[in-house]
């Protein structure tokens, strides 16, 4: 579904109440460089790295959820899985904004858990848990258990950790069910992005990563701002963009499949100030912060291309075999025949009746650029209604009907119909999940210690 392992209460700590000299230190005024610097990609598929952080916490109760509370322990373990999964390096300047993620995480969770015990069918298995664990262990290049032991090098105790993974994974199930019927989209709306995305298809395009603080949850713009800075450089020092984007972002890309990843943006579709970063950043460069209205955004510049207007078209074909020399009457007679079946040809059956029956050929002819066509189909792969079937076409090889059953624009790498809609459904979910969240704890009552 698309949703975050880890919650992401998205809450950038106030990093000028860890230091307060950093308020006397504001960048100033005059833009800074597009770029902070170049990111090494090898940190991506780089192993996760044992990481025991020194910090001290008290052992008593720091927050209650309604009922339940949250301890000095729960709040170090859960900053050590963040360090973990980040590789973030904890310093004096973001070991506060640690363990406000950490604590806004644990709060979210705890009112995930109580609202997951509302349906008692809703049971995830330590056999759910163990899948989620050898899941993560894939992606670190590692085995389970090896996994789970450089957990415990980095001082993570496995069972808090295991019920982690247990409400993370319920959540999902519960929102999937919950909203998955309502964030349905419809054809219309997915041909009505396509479009979009075909109309932009020949303007400039760009590969974005990005991470967007936000100010409401970050404790203030100015907090949002420093707090961006502090993440650029633990990026800059390796920290995966990736695992940050994953637990600091509140953009809907931090719950993509890779997290931080919206795909590629048009040119003109975007704020003045990303449009103005994305032209400055070349390919593997990672911004400096940009402010926005409401928050912050950090830009990793995966590629650029320019746009291409190149349409792609879906063809399959029935057909007779007739040479260049094939008389007047036998063209005539493969007309007739043809029309006759063409009324009857479907994109879904065009195979199966043709090579049915003798004397016709059935192929599937894939998907091309309409220019790499032959000439005497492009006109037919242009203009045809999708789903329609053609008049028959002479060719050197014989007469051929068409079904056109799919098309699309922008290049090789445009997004299909099923891929827009996966898009868009993903979208869709991901707001109702924080709108649900949002209203829970609304109705909770929750109090820092």
């Amino acid at each position: 579904m698309g949703l975050k392992r880890y919650t992401a209460g998205v809450a950038i700590a106030a990093i000028l109440a860890a230091n307060p000299a950093l308020a006397q230190t504001a960048p100033p005024a005059a833009q800074p460089a597009p770029a902070a610097g170049t990111v090494n990609p090898a940190a991506e598929d780089a192993p996760i790295a044992a990481r025991r952080s020194q910090f001290q916490l008290a052992d008593g109760i720091v927050a209650t959820v309604n009922d339940r509370i949250i301890t000095g322990y729960d709040l170090r373990q859960r900053m050590m899985v963040i360090i973990a999964m980040t590789q973030v390096q904890p310093t004096d300047e973001n070991i506060q904004a640690i363990q406000q993620q950490a604590l806004t995480d644990l709060i979210e969770e705890r009112l995930q858990a109580a609202e997951i015990t509302r349906y008692p069918t809703l049971v995830i298995s330590d056999e759910d848990v163990e899948g989620e664990i050898a899941g993560m262990a894939r992606e670190a290049g590692a085995t389970p258990q090896n996994y789970l032991a450089l957990l415990q090098q980095s001082g993570i105790a496995i069972a808090p950790f295991r019920e982690q993974l247990r409400t993370s994974i319920g959540w999902r199930e519960l929102v999937g069910g919950r909203f998955g019927s309502r964030a349905r989209v419809s054809r219309s709306q997915v041909e009505a992005a396509q479009r979009q995305i075909a109309e932009a298809a020949a303007k400039p395009q760009y590969l974005i990563g990005e991470i967007f603080i936000d100010a409401a949850r970050a404790g203030g713009q100015q907090a949002a701002l420093n707090g961006a800075q502090q993440l650029i450089q633990q990026i800059l020092q390796g920290a995966p963009f990736q695992a940050v984007a994953r637990q600091f972002s509140s953009a809907p890309s931090a719950a993509a499949q890779v997290p931080g990843d919206a795909g590629w943006i048009v040119q003109g579709t975007v704020q003045p100030a990303l449009q103005q970063a994305f032209d400055a950043l070349e390919p593997g460069q990672l911004s400096n912060p940009i402010p926005v209205e409401g928050g912050v955004y950090i830009v990793y510049m995966r590629d650029k291309r320019s746009g291409a207007d190149t349409n792609l078209v879906q063809l399959r074909q029935a057909m007779v075999e007739l040479p260049e020399t094939a008389s007047d009457a036998d063209v005539a007679a493969a007309t007739e025949r043809l029309n006759a079946l063409r009324p009857q040809l479907t994109c879904d059956n065009i195979l199966t009746r043709t090579r049915s029956e003798a004397g016709l050929l059935g192929s599937d002819l894939g998907e091309a650029d309409v220019q790499n066509l032959a000439p005497q189909f492009q006109q037919v792969a242009r203009s045809a209604e999708v789903g329609s079937i053609s008049t028959p076409v002479r060719t050197p090889l014989g007469l051929h009907v068409l079904a056109v059953c799919g098309r699309r624009s922008g290049g090789p790498d445009a997004p299909t119909f099923q891929q827009v809609e996966n898009r868009l459904r993903n979208q869709a979910l991901v707001m109702m999940e924080r709108r649900y969240m949002r209203d829970l704890r609304a109705d909770s009552l929750i109090e820092i210690k």
